[in-house]
């Protein structure tokens, strides 16, 4: 952590230009390209994987391959990415001279800003740490973290500067449990159809507790004639207004709903759901159209069947 927050000292300006660079690269229909070996190379492949999972186009380049013909894989106007706690590492300083003849905007990502790599760089990240977290002092770990973090940082930051959201995100994750929580929308969640009680203002509440019972529902919707909402009425509702008059049964459910309930779009994301009903307490969230009539509601109980939860 102490190493952690040294590093954040050191965020300046050759950060936020790193991030420029990749920036007008990927807006140029250019791509990123990352490069380190070993331990350097396994974090560079992280790298990778998250800038693509972003929607930044990024290649990993084996370093001893570039020298064989991998080169090709690099255009004019890429943005190349070296990855060197010493800023020595014989294949990257092998590889240099040969990236500097391209058209290509380097960036160094070193322990070491004043070696071979840091100086023949475009920009310099420092990672350097004063020990490694290794009892002997010798195992790449707090270095080795410490690149790994601005790496991740790197790619937030130029996920929040490209505008990338989630909509984006689910287009790059359409598997596994995350792609189901991503792709999936309130609409495809919601009770709908039988499994909804729908009233109207007039109806007694009496007849309201029949048609949630046989919705199988906590609330019903109270619809006026031309279909817009007219309020909520829900099973605590009942409990309050029968406390004060055991004879509600008869009266109409309008003098005892909610007029203006909590809702949500049926084109929203279904894992904003969890968010709405923790933040205001309730356990019915009520679906609305673009129109903000209502079209379907979901209960606390149905989202416990949903896989993504």
């Amino acid at each position: 952590m102490e190493e952690l927050g040294r590093l954040g000292e050191r965020i300046d300006g050759g950060f936020t230009r790193a991030v420029e660079l990749m920036q007008q690269c990927l807006e140029t229909r250019r791509k990123i390209v990352v490069c380190g070996v070993g331990k350097s190379g396994n974090i560079g492949r992280k790298f990778t994987a998250t800038l693509n999972s972003t929607g930044a186009t990024c290649v990993n380049l084996n370093a001893q391959d570039a020298l064989h013909g991998d080169l090709g894989v690099l255009d004019e106007g890429d943005v190349v990415v070296l990855l060197s706690y010493s800023g020595e590492t014989a294949e990257l300083l092998t590889l240099l001279p040969h990236l500097r003849r391209l058209d290509v905007t380097l960036i160094a990502i070193t322990g070491n800003v004043a070696s071979p790599l840091g100086k023949n760089a475009d920009v310099v990240l420092d990672v350097s740490v004063q020990r490694e977290a290794c009892p002997l002092g010798l195992a790449p770990t707090s270095s080795t973290t410490t690149m790994l973090v601005l790496c991740d940082a790197l790619a937030m930051v130029l996920l929040e500067a490209r505008g990338f959201n989630t909509d984006d995100f689910a287009k790059y994750h359409p598997s596994g449990s995350l792609g189901r929580a991503l792709l999936t929308k309130v609409s495809d969640v919601m009770r709908q159809g039988d499994a909804l009680a729908m009233v109207s203002p007039a109806t007694p509440v009496a007849s309201v507790l029949t048609a949630m019972t046989k919705a199988r529902a906590g609330a019903a919707i109270v619809v006026n004639e031309d279909g817009s909402l007219a309020g909520v009425f829900t099973h605590g509702d009942f409990v309050r207004a029968w406390q004060a008059d055991p004879l509600v049964g008869q009266n109409a459910v309008a003098g005892y709903m909610t007029r203006k309930p909590i809702s949500i779009s049926a084109e929203k994301l279904a894992t904003e759901v969890l968010a709405v009903l923790e933040h205001h307490r309730v356990d019915d969230l009520l679906v609305i159209d673009t129109d903000g009539r209502p079209v379907g509601m979901v209960d606390t109980q149905d989202l416990t069947r949903v896989k993504w939860v």
